[in-house]
């Protein structure tokens, strides 16, 4: 199938982890696929949760492995193998402690940044060329290095208005990249969410 794209969010499955900033990229997809009006099956030959939704008259595979966020690349790498989908049309969606709560960027390739489910992606794949969009969650106060209780933390009360702001720009990103190119989604939504 032509123009066939692939979203993956990358998070750990299960209800104790639901909510949880390292799961932003769960978050991110879910909102896309419920703005799109998608239906989540879970497909055990991928050991993913799939949905596919209509852009126009482009086909988007949203994906969230069911695998732990460490071995994200094993979905992923079977869903790209088998639809054959091109790494230009292929996005990974991702927490990212170094960036603020509030703060988006897409890149076209680049390192994984230590963060282990864009590791399990680039060894599968046996590339770093292909895109991410990171989402922040920010570090805890202190500035500590060892921040895995955080990261597995719920998003706090006063977290959630900011949450839903950077589901909401992060969708219109996504929805940019599929339509009009990384180059035109990276200059319009990288950066902060606006006041809300």
């Amino acid at each position: 199938m032509d123009e066939l794209y692939l979203i993956a969010g990358l998070g750990n499955p299960g209800r104790d982890y639901e909510r949880t900033r390292h799961n932003a990229g769960f978050l991110v997809v879910e909102k896309f696929c419920e703005q799109f009006r998608g239906s989540w099956i879970a497909e055990k030959r991928f050991t993913a949760r799939v949905a596919r939704v209509n852009l126009d008259a482009r086909a988007v595979l949203l994906c969230e492995p069911l695998t732990y966020m460490n071995v994200s690349g094993e979905a992923v790498g079977k869903l790209i193998s088998y639809f054959r989908i091109p790494l230009d049309r292929f996005i990974a969606v991702v927490d990212d402690a170094d960036l603020a709560l509030g703060q988006i960027r897409l890149r076209p390739s680049g390192s994984s940044g230590g963060h282990h489910g864009l590791d399990s992606i680039e060894s599968h794949l046996g590339t770093r060329d292909y895109a991410r969009l990171r989402v922040g969650i920010g570090r805890t106060a202190d500035g500590r290095r060892d921040i895995a209780n955080h990261v597995l933390g719920k998003f706090g009360a006063n977290e959630e208005s900011v949450l839903g702001q950077v589901q909401d720009r992060c969708c219109r990103q996504l929805q940019c990249w599929v339509s009009e190119g990384i180059g035109k989604a990276m200059s319009q939504f990288n950066g902060a969410v606006g006041p809300a």
